[in-house]
């Protein structure tokens, strides 16, 4: 699957035998195994082997399938990211990055289990420190190509900030979108963060055409029954594939192929639609 289409991301916590089993039946993009937040102390090393043995034993088909360490600066990092050494999934996801010196150790750690650098790195950004360090952030792919990824941790970005957390995400937006900019100023992908009720589909169902709508290319998860939603969202419709079409078809024209700007239904349509076109019909052909 291409890095580049990743509508639907499910964490499972990998100290979950039977989340871990179900993960490859599911129908995300990508699943994100978690031994971070979601596994205690205790169980960090148990949890630590059946990741392993789930991503080097399980066939997940053309899901991404990543891996989220502990923070850069927790004892368990290390022995999180050795488990390269028996398993390679598709990236690392490290949480709690608020500086570009933690996309450098992070990348440093794992040229030693990942020679050509074929793991690739997702970025979480979740306090306001990270907010405001997004764009340097960002710019070390230029330095460390393994970056490929910003996620966004809502939850923890508003506890840290003493927020509220609305459904419309009235107060988080701005940064929400500060986080976007720095992403797409450096091309990297960028994913919403989690919906907490996943019984609240209607609210998730907000949440998740914001997030398609602000310029999000997915989102992450907390609970299969998101999934399906989440993949529709941020999947183009058959409105968007329709006008993508037409975009196509009248530059292709022999007396439009020169020209900067056509007419298009009583509109006028610039080059710069015709490669947002060409880009909405990759993606739909790819999902």
């Amino acid at each position: 699957m291409n890095l580049q289409v990743c509508r639907s991301v499910l964490y499972m916590p990998a100290s979950n035998a039977r989340a871990l089993e179900k993960g490859p039946s599911l129908q995300c993009d990508a699943v994100i195994l978690d031994l971070e937040d979601s596994v205690a102390p205790a169980e960090k090393s148990t949890a630590r082997v059946a990741a392993g043995q789930a991503l080097s034993e399980l066939d997940y088909g053309e899901k991404l399938r990543v891996l989220r360490v502990n923070g850069i600066d927790t004892a368990w990092c290390e022995e999180d990211i050795a488990v390269l050494g028996i398993a390679h999934p598709h990236a690392l996801l490290l949480p709690k990055v608020e500086s570009p010196e933690a996309i450098a150790r992070l990348s440093a750690l794992m040229d030693q289990y990942d020679t050509n650098g074929d793991v690739k790195i997702w970025a979480m950004l979740e306090t306001p420190k990270a907010v405001l360090a997004a764009a340097d952030i960002a710019a070390t792919v230029a330095q460390y190509p393994r970056l490929t990824t910003f996620c966004i941790g809502n939850n923890d970005l508003a506890r840290e900030a003493g927020m509220q957390m609305q459904s419309s995400r009235e107060f988080l937006l701005p940064w929400l979108l500060q986080i976007l900019v720095a992403a797409r100023a450096h091309g990297l992908n960028i994913l919403d963060g989690v919906y907490n009720n996943f019984n609240d589909t209607e609210g998730f169902e907000i949440e998740c055409n914001q997030g398609a709508a602000m310029g999000m290319d997915g989102k992450t998860l907390i609970h299969p029954k998101q999934i399906a939603f989440a993949n529709g969202a941020f999947s183009p419709n058959d409105d968007q594939i329709n006008q993508a079409m037409a975009i196509v078809e009248v530059f292709e024209r022999s007396e439009n192929q020169h020209k900067g700007a056509v007419q298009l239904n009583g509109e006028m349509v610039e080059r710069l639609h015709l490669d947002m076109a060409l880009k909405t019909l990759a993606k739909a052909r790819s999902q």
